[in-house]
């Protein structure tokens, strides 16, 4: 009736023992890879006066168009070449803005930020590899 008692105790003890040992010798397994992945320094890469049309909910009539100053968010090593490709950026931008209306407010001056948030995110990541962008900070919307 005390064998199983003491079988267990004993594994129990040994077991902990072993994995404390192995921590010990090799260290955590999540600081390596969730370290490293937070520590990759990024930066702004900022976009003047792109251009956007505003199309109404009805997907048929133009609104207007407006101006928006946007900064992508990219790794340090990549703001170059990010940089020297912002005109596909903005051609992908132009191909997408039309098929989705983000024309808001009731004469349809006023773009909807999220969407077109999207509409720079899906953009960024065929004009650039995909995750290349992290994020995207809309400055400033002018209606022209």
């Amino acid at each position: 009736m005390f064998m199983p008692i003491v079988l267990l105790a004993g594994g129990v003890g040994i077991g902990s023992g072993a994995a404390y040992g192995t921590t010990m010798l090799l260290g955590p397994a999540e600081a390596d890879g969730a370290s490293s992945a937070e520590e990759k320094p990024t930066t702004l890469v900022e976009v003047d006066d792109v251009m956007a049309p505003l199309v109404l909910p009805d997907g048929q009539r133009l609104a207007g168009y407006v101006s928006f100053q946007i900064a992508l968010q990219v790794p340090e090593d990549q703001a170059e070449d990010v940089t020297a490709r912002l005109p596909l950026l903005r051609h992908e931008i132009n191909m997408r803005t039309y098929r989705k209306p983000m024309a808001s407010g009731p004469d349809g001056t006023l773009p909807t930020l999220k969407i077109f948030r999207q509409i720079v995110q899906e953009a960024a990541d065929v004009a650039f590899e995909k995750g290349t962008v992290s994020a995207v900070a809309i400055a400033s919307a002018r209606p022209v």
